[in-house]
This record gives C-alpha cells, sequence and structure tokens, in this order.
C-alpha cells in the first residue's frame, strides 16, 4: 500500500521535513507519495535520497514516489 503525503502550498524544506518523518514511521520497502507544487522539491528530494540512501521516481512535476530502502 502507497502512502499519501500531500505538500502542497508548504514551501522549502517542508515537503521534505514531513516526507522525513513519514518514512521514519514506515517499513523496509513501504511507498509514500509526496505530492508538492513547490519547484525546489525535486532538487531538495534528490539531495535527501543521496544522503538518506531511498531511492525516489519522478512521476510528475508535482508527484514522487519514495520508498523506504533502509
Amino acid at each position: 500500500m502507497v502512502a499519501e503525503l500531500d505538500c502542497r502550498g508548504k514551501r522549502c524544506p517542508l515537503p521534505i521535513i514531513e516526507l522525513s518523518k513519514k518514512i521514519k514511521e514506515s517499513e523496509v520497502g513501504q511507498e509514500v507519495l509526496l505530492i508538492s507544487d513547490d519547484p525546489a522539491t525535486a532538487a531538495d528530494l534528490n539531495a535527501w535520497a543521496r544522503m538518506t540512501g531511498n531511492e525516489f521516481i519522478v512521476i510528475s512535476a508535482d508527484n514522487f514516489l519514495i520508498t523506504k530502502s533502509n
């Protein structure tokens, strides 16, 4: 099951902070759909994924699918 995290209207760094909290609560392999209309989210998410070892896929400009890896 994919958990949805709607961060529309929230600006950097709030989407990444909320995602970090959600991922900590998740099991390894669980997916989180992050919805964010902040243009900085894609770059922030890329850096966050490299630092944390989690994986993400860009679905569209506002939708990102993150998989907890560790």
